[in-house]
């Protein structure tokens, strides 16, 4: 998953950033070129000087390297990659989606930099969740870059004429306000204190990891679905009367759309991406008069005083197992990584940085602190090379839907679910 951006043309950021001819060298000598492989966010002005810096840094302390940065974009990304690697061309310093490394992992495509964790800076605090995503059988091939993370975007109108001033200290305490809240607006029979589609696996889960469950678990060398067990049972269960209290939003429906059902006035709150907020106001797709009553806090947990855990999105750094420049690579990253680095990119960009170190910077933002906080307390898929067929068999979203309408029991589609992913996960 990824925050997508719409800024200048590749050309006026290679310019920004600083990026030398490849092999160019004042001395007549000819110099390594370090290839490096960045998404079209970074092609923004703030986020282009955050390049320039970290190219400056590493070209520093390395004379007789020149760093090249290409764009690239999220649609032909993979495929241009699967081509460099087949045909020897890849570059040294590639970005990833985070749920696109598994399959670069588990295939020996990516360099294996474990003994190199700790020259990482902030590496014991990297967001749980994209330290996940770049671990495989407790290996590590990348580096956690930025996140994006989801929390609760509510009515503080709403939510605030049945009493609840600041974010709720617990799950129950939300669930109770959102009680008062649909008593309030029985009169409206679209009206859901709670926006939750059937479908929405990304929140849905939460509440599993919450209880201590999960999707799956490697064991004994192979994947078992989990989510039959008594601590995601509990979850599922919580979930689901949550949602029959609180959500008359489409039992079998998905999310794509939440923050239009949001800014025609029917909603309350809904569990959303940071980017959703600014949808929901939009004057031109949006509604502006919401814009000064929206507010934002990590989804509570059960556990009082705790965030329950959110699924990030984000983009992880690697670096092909066929470069020949793995060190300079590494050098690379850290100065890309470094904590200044993070933090300019966290103040100015605007994105949640990959250490909870620096979560705090935007504080003062209401837009971007809750969904910051919201990512120190984080969950991810499981790390299988077969995972991407889970998604799309849609077993999770179909037992979500099963749940809420009733046609199976929650155990009864979680044990169906669970026996999906293990044949799934396992499957050559």
């Amino acid at each position: 998953m990824n925050l997508r951006y719409v800024f200048a043309a590749a050309l006026a950021f290679a310019v920004a950033a600083g990026a030398p001819t490849a092999g160019a060298r004042t001395d007549g000598a000819q110099a390594t070129t370090l290839t490096v492989w960045l998404m079209t966010d970074a092609q923004g002005p703030d986020w282009a000087a955050v390049v320039a810096a970290a190219n400056r840094s590493f070209e520093s302390s390395h004379a007789d390297v020149n760093v090249k940065v290409e764009i690239q974009t999220w649609g032909e990304h993979l495929t241009k990659l699967d081509a460099a690697l087949a045909g020897g061309r890849a570059p040294d310093v590639v970005e990833l989606g985070n749920t696109e490394t598994t399959k670069y992992m588990a295939a020996g495509a990516l360099a294996n930099i474990t003994a190199s964790k700790a020259r990482f800076p902030n590496n014991r605090t990297w967001l749980n969740a994209l330290t996940k995503s770049c671990t495989y059988q407790s290996k590590l091939y990348c580096v956690p870059y930025y996140a994006g993370a989801r929390a609760v975007i509510y009515r503080k109108d709403h939510y605030g004429a049945v009493g609840m001033r600041k974010a709720p200290a617990s799950l129950d305490a939300f669930i109770a306000a959102g009680k008062k809240v649909m008593a309030r607006h029985k009169s409206d029979r679209n009206y859901s204190a709670l926006y939750f589609p059937g479908k929405y696996w990304y929140a849905g889960m939460s509440f599993v990891y919450d209880y201590g469950g999960a999707i799956a678990r490697f064991k004994n060398g192979r994947w078992v679905g989990t989510l039959n067990s008594p601590q995601a049972l509990a979850g599922l269960t919580k979930l689901k009367s949550t949602v029959l209290a609180l959500s008359r939003a489409n039992r079998s429906g998905t999310e794509a759309e939440q923050w239009t059902v949001f800014s025609q006035g029917h909603v309350g709150a809904d569990i959303a991406n940071g980017w959703e907020w600014g949808l929901i106001s939009d004057p031109k797709i949006g509604d502006p008069a919401l814009a000064p009553v929206l507010g934002a806090f990590p989804m509570p947990s059960h556990n009082k005083g705790k965030f329950m855990p959110t699924f990030l999105g984000g983009s992880d750094l690697a670096i092909p197992a066929s470069s020949s420049n793995r060190a300079l690579a590494i050098d690379w990253i850290r100065a890309f990584t470094s904590t200044s680095s993070m933090r300019q990119l966290t103040s100015s960009a605007g994105v949640i940085p990959n250490t909870t170190s620096l979560v705090n910077i935007n504080a003062s933002k209401p837009t971007l602190a809750p969904f910051a906080r919201a990512a120190t307390s984080s969950w991810f898929v499981p790390t299988a090379p077969n995972w991407v067929n889970v998604e799309n068999a849609q077993v999770l979203q179909n037992m979500l839907a099963e749940i809420f309408t009733g046609r199976r029991t929650v155990r009864a589609a979680a044990t169906r679910a669970s026996a999906q992913i293990t044949q799934i996960l396992n499957a050559r």
